[in-house]
């Protein structure tokens, strides 16, 4: 599982988070993703690595701006995830 994490500008409001959210639905197959206005971040799980340059394309496209990618392996967040560490 990867979580990527964008930097985006321009959020102001709980629409703004919708909108951005079902963008990046509609252009890409993911597990979850979610939005924060406050942090001005988006955060995405899914399978595989997301196309960074189409990822920019889907954002800005919405009338945001997208200014970084962060891209990661998730960690397991779970009920007995803390279990499996050991």
């Amino acid at each position: 599982m990867i979580k990527t994490t964008l930097k985006i500008s321009g959020m102001i409001c709980g629409m703004c988070e919708s909108h951005i959210n079902d963008a990046v639905r509609s252009a890409f197959k993911v597990k979850k993703v979610s939005s924060s206005r406050a942090k001005g971040e988006t955060v995405i799980l899914s399978e595989s690595s997301l196309d960074q340059e189409k990822l920019k394309q889907t954002i800005n496209g919405t009338g945001y701006i997208l200014l970084s990618v962060k891209e990661e392996p998730a960690e397991a967040k779970g009920l007995f995830s803390g279990l499996l560490k050991r």
